[in-house]
């Protein structure tokens, strides 16, 4: 979150990064708010000062053996004013708190003005998108034809957004997972396997709580309890209320975890098939990084993204989101593509996202600078890949004129079959 220090002393930078974001959020409820916060300070410290002199002279007076009760009964009345005021204080703090969690990050000075994902910066692309000569398949059709997807049983089992893989579906999911976490262990990541279930503090300190609670899936018993919408959640908050060693940063996680999203506000988008479900597998990179080196950590991690991408032989382009299309959260995101046949279209596969602050704030993730003094870390995270949507583009970009997949040669190890 931005510290309300911050914000009291970048003012004017607040305020023109919710205008890039085109966010309704205004920040005269703060200004409200300040100026009673320091009126209740001057009034604390002005009847605090009074009493530390009627203290004093009680103090003189007592020493010449004169008579204090009158000075006695004034301080003994100012007292409890203080506690009360105290009281409007702690009162006002909490809401600065409550409006400062309710409130996007600043964005990097990098992402470009926009609206909508229509606004959003192509910087590269890799990969020539396959001219088909015959009519081909989504995903869908093909999975089904192949028997390794179901769509009917799962809604039968469970409800609509949902898939049974099986067959030869369930094992290249399965090679994806352990292919994705093989390649980022290559890379530097240490490989975690964390709880599906958190508790709503660990989504307080990523952002995902108070903001986006109908997005979640909440227990109702115990009810602080949450399924993960990423893996993001547990690994960042693995260090929640932690003083950090310098040297050991940059520290590179990476984890593979079911994530489960109710899409609340996603009504109508992507029904079909399983581009968009309400749990989906995801083998997720984060990152607790120096502020001094967050950008160049960014960069890396777009790079770990891509090389799976290019293994994989998946065309793709990698997109830098405008200012109305990044999230809550990041300052700073790309979104990496993958073309799929069916759609004829680029279709976001991965979020690779720089948080500055923003979780480190919430979580309360610090580090012991070379001064000795306590200093908050920065986080960034990116899916590398969401798993459904890699595999949905092996089936529509590597399918042939008669429904057959070629599965890409650097899986054939994970897999131990060459074609579905």
């Amino acid at each position: 979150m931005l510290t309300p220090k911050f914000i009291r002393e970048h003012f004017n930078i607040v305020e023109e990064s919710f205008k890039k974001r085109n966010s309704n959020v205004s920040l005269e409820d703060f200004k409200s708010l300040e100026q009673s916060r320091l009126s209740l300070i001057v009034n604390i410290e002005k009847m605090k000062s009074i009493r530390n002199a009627f203290s004093k002279e009680i103090g003189i007076k007592k020493s010449k053996k004169e008579d204090v009760t009158d000075i006695m009964e004034e301080m003994q009345q100012l007292s409890p004013k203080i506690k009360e005021e105290e009281k409007n204080l702690n009162e006002i703090n909490e809401q600065v708190h409550k409006f400062c969690l309710s409130i996007p990050n600043i964005l990097d000075s990098s992402v470009p003005k926009g609206v909508d994902a229509n606004d959003n910066q192509i910087i590269s692309k890799w990969g020539t998108p396959k001219q088909f000569g015959f009519e081909i398949k989504d995903h869908v059709d093909l999975g089904v034809s192949k028997s390794i997807m179901d769509f009917e049983k799962a809604a039968k089992v469970t409800g609509s957004r949902f898939v049974f893989l099986k067959g030869k579906g369930a094992k290249l999911e399965r090679a994806l997972i352990n292919f994705f976490l093989t390649e980022h262990e290559k890379r530097g990541y240490e490989e975690f396997l964390a709880p599906s279930i958190v508790n709503d503090t660990s989504l307080l300190g990523t952002g995902q709580l108070p903001k986006f609670s109908e997005d979640l899936f909440h227990l109702s018993k115990p009810d602080n309890y949450y399924l993960i919408p990423t893996a993001e959640v547990p690994l960042t908050n693995y260090f929640r209320e932690e003083i950090l060693k310098e040297e050991n940063l940059p520290i590179k996680m990476v984890g593979f975890t079911p994530c489960f999203r109710s899409e609340a506000g996603a009504a109508g988008k992507d029904t079909r098939g399983m581009i968009r479900q309400h749990q989906f597998n995801k083998v997720e990179m984060v990152k607790i990084t120096h502020p001094d080196h967050s950008k160049e950590e960014h960069e890396k991690m777009l790079e770990d993204g891509e090389h799976l991408l290019r293994l994989l032989n998946i065309p793709y382009r990698v997109s830098l989101l405008c200012g109305g299309d990044i999230g809550f959260g990041p300052q700073k995101c790309y979104d990496l593509e993958v073309w799929l046949p069916s759609k004829n279209e680029y279709v976001e596969i991965s979020s690779i996202s720089n948080f500055g602050e923003f979780q480190a704030n919430r979580a309360n993730i610090r580090f012991k600078n070379q001064a000795g003094k306590n200093q908050v870390v920065h986080t960034l995270n990116g899916s590398g890949l969401a798993v459904g949507r890699c595999l949905v583009a092996i089936l529509e970009n590597f399918q042939d004129e008669f429904g057959d997949i070629a599965i890409p040669e650097v899986l054939h190890p994970y897999t131990g079959f060459t074609s579905i």
